[in-house]
Parts: C-alpha cells; sequence; structure tokens
C-alpha cells in the first residue's frame, strides 16, 4: 500500500462505507498543544490523536519520544476507534512530521493499511474542503497490537549499521555538526552517520517531494535498496519521516526510535562533531 494519499483521493474514501479511520495528530515540539488547533477545526469525522501520550512511552533514559507500551498503544488507537479491517488516514499541520510517527507506529505494532495525508491540514483547506469544529463520536476500535513488524535499531545496532551500513541523521545540519543543541544535553552526531535533514525531503507545501527526486537524494548519500539503511534524529520523531520518504523512494530502512536523546543518555557513547567523512561526502 503506497504510503502516501492526497486531497482528492481522501475526499472520495469519506464517502464510502466504511470511510477510513481519519485521526488528526497535529503537534508542535515547543508551541500549542495540538489538541487546540483540533478544536479550532479539523477533517470531519477525524479523531485527536495526542503524539506524546498516546504514540511513546514516558520520557528518560530510552528517549524523549520511546516506543509504547504494547498494551498502551493498542488502547490508545482502539479509543481512537481503530480497527484492523479499516484503512486508517493520518494527519497533521502540513509536512507529516507527526503524522509519520504515527504511521510508522501503526505499521510496526502490525496495522497494515495506514496512509499519510500528503500536505495535511493545509492542502485539505487550501483545496477548498470543508472542516468541522464537531467532535465524532467514537465507536471503540478492535486492534490488536503486536510489536516488531518494521525494523528497529537501539543504540548498539545504530553504532554497528553507521559502520557497515548507512546511518542517517535527520536532523537540521547545525545540529548534526553540534554547532547548536537545542534540546538535549550534548551536541553532535553518532560517529559515521550522514547528515539527511528531513524538511529536504518535502517541498515548501510540506508535501512530499516525487519518489524519483527523493531515490536521487537519498541514493547521493549512499542509502539504496541494495544498502542497510537506519534513521535517527533528536527523539525518533522525524526519523519516522524520513522511513516514510525512503518508503516512497523504495528504500527500507530501520528506525532508532531512542535516537539522539537516547544516545546521549550513556556517557560511554562516543560523540562526532563537525562535518562526516563517511560515504565521501
Amino acid at each position: 500500500m503506497h504510503p502516501l494519499i492526497d486531497v482528492s483521493a481522501l475526499a472520495r474514501l469519506l464517502h464510502a462505507a466504511p470511510p477510513p479511520i481519519l485521526l488528526d495528530v497535529r503537534w508542535h515540539l515547543s508551541g500549542p498543544p495540538g489538541i487546540d488547533s483540533y478544536r479550532r477545526g479539523h477533517l470531519p469525522g477525524a479523531v485527536f490523536v495526542d503524539l506524546d501520550r498516546d504514540v511513546a512511552g514516558p520520557p528518560g533514559p530510552a528517549g524523549r519520544h520511546p516506543l509504547p507500551a504494547v498494551a498502551d498503544f493498542e488502547s490508545a488507537m482502539r479509543r481512537a476507534g481503530v480497527s484492523a479491517d479499516r484503512l486508517v488516514v493520518v494527519y497533521d499541520d502540513a509536512d507529516s512530521t507527526a503524522a509519520a510517527r504515527v504511521w510508522w507506529s501503526l505499521r510496526y505494532f502490525g496495522h497494515e493499511r495506514v496512509r499519510v495525508l500528503d500536505g495535511g491540514y493545509h492542502a485539505w483547506t487550501e483545496a477548498g474542503r470543508a472542516v468541522t469544529t464537531e467532535e465524532p463520536a467514537v465507536k471503540p476500535g478492535d486492534f490488536i497490537a503486536q510489536a516488531g513488524r518494521l525494523p528497529l535499531l537501539d543504540a548498539e545496532g545504530a553504532a554497528a549499521l553507521a559502520k557497515s551500513g548507512v546511518l542517517l541523521d535527520a536532523r537540521a545540519a547545525e545540529r548534526y555538526r553540534g554547532e547548536t543543541e537545542p534540546i538535549d544535553p550534548l551536541a553532535g552526531h553518532i560517529p559515521g552517520a550522514v547528515n539527511a535533514p528531513t524538511l529536504g525531503n518535502v517541498g515548501v507545501d510540506g508535501r512530499f517531494l516525487p519518489s524519483e527526486l527523493l531515490r536521487e537524494r537519498f541514493a547521493q548519500l549512499g542509502a539504496t535498496d541494495a544498502a542497510d539503511v537506519g534513521v535517527y534524529c533528536g527523539s525518533g520523531v522525524t526519523a519516522a519521516h524520513e522511513i516514510l520518504a525512503l518508503t516512497v523512494a523504495g528504500v527500507p530502512a530501520a528506525l532508532y526510535v531512542g535516537s539522539w536523546s537516547n544516545w546521549v543518555s550513556d556517557p560511554t557513547n562516543p560523540v562526532a562533531t563537525g562535518e562526516s567523512g563517511a560515504h565521501g561526502h
């Protein structure tokens, strides 16, 4: 199943029986809570899902957005109406950063049919589609979560992959180089990792670049379907966005969910700064 869906295709599906389960996962790292955006207006029938509460475990040494416990994720998705046999469509404001983490999580926990609305809420409203402030009555779903359906990395696996394959760092270049670190206690990157800022996956409108451009972008960094590829970021959110982009490009990749926030929690893990020498870049 293609991971993306556009506005017109979604609008058609919403008139089908049964319509897809629609999840609004607008989330801002340091901004107002996503639920405020949801209450001001959302796609008809959409249910709000909170990225911090429903799609991640409590922050700690495992990272700022570690994997949630299986039972917790299952009950959060059931509350949102998710069932195994129904298509799930996820959206956020525009660039799909938060939506991609929910897409990845549902896939990781065994839901086969999940798509992300390309361009998000902005694309929907720009196309002149209706929004509502009405909150739907949700019929609880019967989704059964089973962990392990997508490849996962821990710190040790990420360190090894940086040497044997291609480990992409999805953060902004200045964080990768260690010039600034707005959130985590240490600046820099995992030795051997290659910088591929996730902003480069989308255009100014927040929509993903065409698959051939994404394929070209990742190939220049050594990330092809012939390589072992992994991705990390600050806390495993934008890295999931990179995995969505890689999926569109036809490149399978593993997610280091703990990411930099987990890496720096162990003082014995090495930290590199500056530009990477890996893969001739």
